[in-house]
């Protein structure tokens, strides 16, 4: 199975969940609720899981292999950085990344006010 799309649908600023995502297998099948967590050594990924009766939470989906598990986590925190990264950027330049092009208002100002 290849790794066809991985959407980071909500991010949050604070506390140890960062992000919530959605992975696409193939096109074909896809995983909701994989959470970006941060621990005490990195980021890492939760799999979607249910509370048992007992209390305990067990996965609903998850990698069988632990090779399967770091493709996983590598492409699904690729994207959250890149998102991250993209959306920093937009909050550092807001003013530029908004401002429209100066080259229509030149023209205006260099045309003569009555022909």
């Amino acid at each position: 199975m290849n790794i066809t799309d991985v959407r980071i649908r909500k991010i949050a600023a604070d506390g140890k969940m960062k992000a919530i995502v959605s992975v696409t297998f193939d096109g074909e099948f896809v995983v909701h609720d994989i959470k970006v967590i941060e621990g005490q050594s990195g980021l890492f990924i939760a799999m979607p899981s249910r509370k048992t009766p007992d209390g305990e939470f067990k996965d609903i989906a998850h990698p069988i292999t632990s090779a399967a598990r770091e493709v996983l986590q590598s492409a699904i925190l690729g994207e959250y950085e890149k998102v991250v990264r993209e959306s920093h950027e937009e909050d550092v330049f807001p003013s530029i990344l908004a401002a429209p092009s100066p080259e229509p208002l030149m023209a205006l100002a260099s045309e003569p006010a009555f022909p």
